[in-house]
């Protein structure tokens, strides 16, 4: 072919940009796409089998059902209008013929007006835009995913929540739909393919199929390589002890770093829907290790991984053989009644719900709290509200009812899914379209090391919190008695994460307004783990001081004060600001009581 045949060629046409889509050895890849689909066939297997047998049981599908409910409900309101179905499609058709008269122009050689720009990880190939044929797609699923979520905003006559799930739902449609996600429409997957002869597909179906065997016949997306990192060897390196134990947790006294250590004691409550070692990933990134050298004697309450002999052990438990426990055992450890106490995420709420009991009881024992990325209202909770109202809630308990629990997985779904376009698809078309393992991260090992949720415990947090919000509105019941955050008068440091989709900013702002006494308001960058796991020396992102959590939180943060770096030392400054009384440093246990097993000790270690 001439130059000239090149010219004469429609823009992103040549020979040279379309060479790498052409298939070099049709046998070859004729080959691999048998073996793919033989892959393909023992995936089907994996997950057809526990089905066929009963040991999945398919109740549990309420999610799928939910949505075809809710979007029924839109669909019923744009078509039952033959003036609004018009409207609708009108927009959508011309927003496409708009799309083909640029596409068309390009094919003549002429410059079309150019198009906004909206930076989008999944079309950062340049042939999404170089190639028509790519970037014709990709115009096309936008302006569909747009008029998409734009139908929803515009539903008239659904309530608050419907609307909510049904703005949801689309995303993850949208997302699940995007052409980055299939190899025929995706320059890269498919350049990849041809450039393999379709070995990419071989090793990723074969991948697929192994997911699903490790996921007991449902998809265990993997999200990192899992032999690369354990618990005690890779990370939860800080040295300590376990010094006491019950059925439902270990407690764990870290070893001093320094000759002298403040007086008052720090108790760590972490969630028990993830472990305890984001706060202790490695040396380096350590929270836990960090309040070690600066003289704190720490303490952490390890989780146990429940299974069905935890069943009835439900929020009251959870304050009593606890964070109550854990009180008794740094008693008996220190001799110190005083203690700090951090909570982190749902463990926060159990904290502050238990400081709420406690004022009830007068038990003094806790002078301080600390909150990390904690909700107590959950008004503004976020798309996690998407998964809880009653029906949901009903079919979800019936299942935790027959096994005891709730698997992990389930939870981590939900999770993966607030962030689908980061945290499902990409590893999909990395690992299964792509063929490539991903790579070793920490952080995602500890996401991935699900835990279960004992039944009582789950269906009390998500009636109590998501669905009637009942921890600021005075009517949560702990051990028979009606808690109030009103009675909860210690000073405490609240601190949100900006970018939070798990606890919302602004959701823990307003949540700040509730206790009764004093509260700390700060916020800091990043997001619920990155924002919190964000040790100094790393000097990254910021944070924000504005005092009191008072109107709107918009209007505290224009006014707030940035700071660049963590706000580990900030935090620091304000528990000696409480009481900076020092002490020679403990060792784990002391006098009273004798070490169980080392640090991280053995609940931390049971997978789900």
């Amino acid at each position: 072919m001439t130059d000239s045949d090149n010219k004469a060629k429609a823009p992103g046409f040549e020979a040279p940009s379309l060479d790498p889509y052409l298939v070099k050895d049709p046998e070859a890849m004729a080959k691999n796409i048998a073996r793919a689909l033989e892959n393909l066939g023992k995936a089907a297997s994996a997950w057809l089998a526990p089905r066929e047998s009963g040991e999945i049981n398919e109740r549990l599908a309420a999610p799928m059902t939910d949505m075809v409910k809710t979007l029924s409900k839109v669909t019923e309101y744009w078509m039952s209008d033959p003036r609004r179905t018009f409207e609708a499609q009108t927009q959508l058709m011309s927003s496409y013929f708009g799309v083909w008269m640029r596409s068309m122009q390009r094919m003549h050689g002429e410059s079309p007006e150019p198009e906004p720009q909206r930076p989008d990880r999944r079309f950062a190939d340049p042939d999404w835009q170089k190639n028509p044929f790519f970037d014709f797609l990709r115009q096309i699923y936008l302006i569909t995913a747009d008029w998409a979520e734009k139908i929803v905003a515009e539903t008239e006559g659904l309530d608050e929540h419907t609307k909510h799930k049904a703005g949801f739902y689309v995303k993850q449609i949208t997302a699940a739909l995007s052409p980055s996600n299939f190899v025929a429409t995706n320059p890269q997957l498919y350049r990849e393919t041809v450039a393999t002869s379709g070995e990419n597909l071989v090793r990723g179906m074969q991948m697929l199929a192994e997911d699903i065997v490790a996921g007991g016949g449902d998809l265990k997306l993997r999200q990192t390589d899992m032999t690369k990192f354990a618990v005690g060897r890779d990370m939860a390196l800080t040295p300590g002890k376990v010094i006491a134990q019950n059925e439902i947790c270990q407690v764990i006294q870290y070893e001093p770093a320094t000759e002298t250590v403040l007086k008052r004691p720090l108790l760590i409550c972490p969630p028990w829907i993830n472990k305890f070692y984001i706060l202790d990933l490695n040396p380096e990134k350590s929270f836990i290790k960090w309040c070690v050298d600066q003289g704190q004697t720490v303490f952490v309450i390890s989780w146990v991984n429940p299974d069905a002999r935890h069943a009835a052990k439900d929020w009251t438990a959870y304050a009593r053989e606890g964070i109550d426990f854990a009180l008794e055992t740094i008693e008996k450890a220190t001799g110190e009644k005083d203690v700090n106490a951090i909570g982190y995420c749902v463990g926060g709420t159990l904290l502050a719900a238990t400081l709420a009991l406690h004022a009830k009881e007068k038990n003094k024992r806790i002078k301080t709290a600390t909150l990390f990325t904690t909700q107590v209202d959950f008004t503004h909770a976020g798309d996690l509200k998407v998964f809880v109202d009653e029906e949901q809630l009903k079919a979800l308990e019936d299942h935790m009812t027959a096994t005891g629990y709730l698997d992990g997985s389930k939870m981590a779904t939900a999770f993966n899914m607030l962030r689908a376009s980061e945290l499902i698809w990409p590893y999909f078309v990395n690992n299964y379209l792509k063929g490539e393992m991903p790579l070793p991260f920490d952080l995602l090992f500890w996401n991935a090391d699900s835990t279960r949720m004992a039944a009582a415990n789950h269906a009390f947090y998500l009636r109590n919190c998501y669905l009637r919000n009942a921890l600021t509105a005075d009517e949560m019941i702990l051990d028979g008695k009606a808690v109030s955050l009103k009675d909860v008068k210690i000073p405490i440091y609240n601190i949100a994460t900006r970018e939070d989709h798990i606890a919302p900013p602004k959701s823990v702002f307003l949540g700040s307004r509730f206790f009764g006494g004093k509260v700390d308001f700060v916020l800091a960058g990043s997001g619920h783990i990155a924002g919190v796991v964000n040790p100094p020396a790393k000097n990254k992102y910021q944070y924000w001081t504005g005092g009191p959590a008072k109107g709107e939180y918009d209007a505290w943060l224009a006014k707030a004060e940035e700071t660049r770096g963590s706000w580990w030392p900030h935090w620091q400054a304000w528990i000696e600001a409480k009481d900076a009384k020092r002490v020679p440093g403990r060792k784990p246990g002391g006098t009273a009581l004798n070490a169980i097993e080392e640090a991280p000790g053995s609940y931390v270690m049971e997978r789900a």
